[in-house]
């Protein structure tokens, strides 16, 4: 039975801002906070993505409501919700709660050896197949497993958390771990939807037309990745910096060594090609994904965010089941957003299971639970987009709530 992390109790402490490394596990503590502190010190420390490790400090929000004649802590619904979620957590197997995700990560592996046969073929629809392989393998172990990883989901040990970050991020994903947990737990998480910290402006790039950068550019992601992680390099102290260039060199001279060898490409160029073709198979619904499912939706101000439950209901859309990119990407990242941002910790497969729950509950408690589908959110980027990929949002006022 999985223990109860800390963040689910309803106790609320002060936190300190002792600096340390981002790590995995260390999200789950900071996310499950009700709701961030809004003082200015900690949004000034929140835009340094140098300071990795700030402990975001909990508020007290024993404000009562009364409606109607009843008195109701608005904040207790998040812990209402959280202890229904919290019962099916407990009374899941491990095969539920891990099992099946690391099955999948396991399988993606398994594809590899085939597809660096099939890569070796002189038969155009072979090797396509090879390729198609490759880069359902890819984008399993990068987007899939990287995202997990950064969670630390896919070990209760601290060690394990941190060795799998490692492994995903930097030698699958050729990305800093640091960097990517930082920015994504301490930061898309911590603030999500906040002008100026978790509002997905990453994503954006103006100067780019809309085709071009909804069809053409995501396909350089393979070539960005790592570069964009050189450039955090200069946070990082000299022996992490020194790891993630030797895992990330680890990761691209593995593959490029298997074409030459397993494969049997003759020159290095095709190498390269063929690695930048695999990679860049997924790249185009990754972006998609990425941006469909905050940009758009309500922005906070980071001196009047709402509370959490508010916060994640308004600021984050579900897409629909898709054989495909559940596969691929996970549950939490198209179907199941609106849970994994109110329950980051949770595996993709426990956020499929959990999600009739937060889905009834939130419809019941009047709580958006907003859901679109890919074509719908493809079509509204494609005729607003430079209201939304280019102006800066407006700042949503929930009045009563804020």
């Amino acid at each position: 039975m999985q223990n109860v992390p800390e963040e689910w109790r309803e106790e609320q402490r002060a936190g300190g801002g002792g600096e340390m490394d981002a790590k995995p596990w260390e999200g789950r503590e900071a996310l499950f906070q009700i709701n961030p502190v809004n003082s200015k010190q900690d949004m000034d420390r929140g835009k340094e993505n140098g300071e990795t490790g700030v402990k975001e400090r909990r508020k007290e929000n024993g404000e009562m409501m009364n409606e109607g004649g009843k008195g109701t802590d608005k904040e207790s619904l998040m812990m209402e919700l959280t202890r229904l979620v919290q019962k099916t957590v407990k009374e899941s197997s491990w095969w539920e709660r891990r099992g099946i995700d690391i099955t999948i990560l396991v399988l993606a592996f398994l594809l590899l050896p085939p597809a660096f046969l099939l890569l070796g073929s002189s038969q155009v629809l072979v090797f396509v197949l090879g390729m198609v392989l490759m880069g359902v393998s890819h984008a399993v172990i990068t987007v899939k497993g990287t995202h997990l990883a950064s969670h630390g989901s896919l070990s209760e040990s601290p060690a394990w958390a941190e060795f799998w970050a490692v492994f995903f991020i930097e030698v699958c994903g050729s990305f800093t771990a640091r960097a990517g947990v930082t920015g994504h737990i301490k930061m898309h998480h911590a603030h999500t939807n906040v002008i100026g910290l978790g509002d997905s402006s990453t994503w954006k790039i103006p100067c780019l037309p809309r085709s071009i950068y909804l069809f053409i550019a995501p396909l350089a992601v393979p070539i960005i990745t790592p570069l964009v992680a050189l450039g955090q390099l200069k946070d990082h102290s000299v022996s992490q910096a020194l790891r993630t260039v030797l895992m990330v060199f680890l990761g691209f001279y593995s593959q490029y060594w298997l074409l030459m060898h397993v494969s049997g490409f003759q020159r290095a160029y095709s190498s390269l090609l063929c690695m930048l073709l695999c990679r860049a198979v997924f790249s185009i619904p990754y972006i998609h994904v990425n941006i469909f499912q905050h940009i758009g939706l309500s922005m906070f101000s980071p001196t009047r965010r709402p509370k959490r439950i508010y916060q994640m209901t308004h600021g984050v859309l579900n897409l629909p089941r898709n054989p495909l990119l559940d596969w691929t990407f996970g549950h939490s990242l198209i179907n199941c957003h609106v849970e994994h941002h109110l329950f980051p910790f949770l595996s993709d497969n426990m956020c499929l299971k959990v999600k009739p729950i937060v889905s009834q509950y939130l419809k019941e408690k009047e709580f958006p639970y907003q859901e679109d589908t890919y074509l719908s959110r493809l079509q509204l980027f494609f005729h607003k987009y430079q209201e939304l990929m280019v102006f800066a949002p407006p700042i949503t006022e929930l009045v009563g709530v804020q």
